[in-house]
C-alpha cells in the first residue's frame, strides 16, 4: 500500500497540482507570472548566480529528458553501449549538478545579505527553496555517489520504465520501489517541488519569451520623409 501512495497515486497528485495550480494562478493572477526582478537591488551576484544556475538547469532537465523518456533499447540501436552511456551521464551530470547547485547557492546568499531582496521573498518561495536544494542535492548525490563512487546503477531499467509507465497511466510501483534509497528520496522530493510549482517565483517558466525568438523584426521610422536640421539662434528673437 506504501509503494502505491508513494509511486502510483503521488505522482498523479502532483501533476494535478502543478496543471490545475498554473491555470488557477494564469485566470487570477496573470500579471504576477514573473520571477519579480530584483536586479535594482543588487546585481553583481545576479550576473554570476543567474546563467550558472539556468543554463546548468538546462543541462539537468535536457539528460532528464534522454535518461527518463529515451528507451535504453534505442540508444543501444544506435551503437551506445551502457559502459559508454553511464561515462558521458556521469561527467555531463555532475558538470551540470555542480554549476546548478554553484549558481543557486549564489543567488540564494545574495537573497540573504541583500535586505531589499530579502524582503521581496515570500512565504512560499522561502519553501521552495528548500525543496529545491534538497532536489538538487540529492540529485547530486544520485549522479556522483550511486553512479560514481559506488560504481554505478542502472536506472534506465527500473526509474526511467516507472516514469513513462507514469505518463502512459500505467505505473508499475514495483520499479521505484526497488531503486536505491538515493533515487526514490530524490524523486520524492521532485514530486513536492512540482506541487508548489505553480505558488512560487518558478511558474516564470511558463511565462518565458519564447515567442520573442520567432518575432517579426520591429521596424522605426520618422515621421518626416528627410529629417530637417533646425538651427538655434544665440541671439534673442523678436515674435
Amino acid at each position: 500500500m506504501t509503494d502505491v501512495l508513494l509511486w502510483v497515486v503521488a505522482p498523479y497528485l502532483a501533476i494535478v497540482l502543478l496543471v490545475a495550480g498554473t491555470v488557477w494562478r494564469y485566470r487570477y493572477d496573470k500579471f504576477g507570472l514573473s520571477t519579480r526582478s530584483s536586479q535594482l537591488y543588487e546585481s553583481r551576484l545576479l550576473r554570476v548566480g543567474s546563467p550558472l544556475f539556468h543554463f546548468g538547469l538546462l543541462m539537468v532537465v535536457g539528460g532528464h529528458v534522454l535518461g527518463l523518456v529515451v528507451p535504453k533499447n534505442l540508444t543501444e540501436f544506435f551503437g551506445v553501449s551502457e559502459e559508454q552511456y553511464h561515462l558521458v551521464s556521469l561527467g555531463m551530470g555532475s558538470l551540470a549538478g555542480l554549476a546548478t547547485v554553484t549558481g543557486l547557492g549564489i543567488l540564494l546568499w545574495r537573497r540573504v545579505r541583500t535586505p531589499a531582496v530579502r524582503g521581496a521573498t515570500t512565504g512560499n518561495d522561502k519553501v521552495m527553496y528548500v525543496v529545491l536544494v534538497c532536489v538538487l542535492l540529492a540529485g547530486l548525490a544520485t549522479t556522483v555517489i550511486t553512479n560514481g563512487v559506488q560504481g554505478g546503477y542502472d536506472y534506465r531499467s527500473t526509474v526511467s520504465p516507472w516514469f513513462r509507465g507514469v505518463l502512459l497511466l500505467h505505473p508499475d510501483p514495483s520499479l521505484m520501489a526497488s531503486a536505491p534509497l538515493s533515487y526514490r528520496v530524490h524523486v520524492l522530493f521532485a514530486m513536492v517541488l512540482f506541487a508548489l510549482w505553480p505558488f512560487s517565483r518558478l511558474v516564470h517558466a511558463f511565462s518565458a519569451p519564447v515567442r520573442y525568438l520567432v518575432r517579426p523584426y520591429i521596424v522605426y521610422r520618422s515621421r518626416d520623409e528627410r529629417p530637417v536640421e533646425r538651427r538655434m539662434s544665440r541671439e534673442w528673437q523678436r515674435r
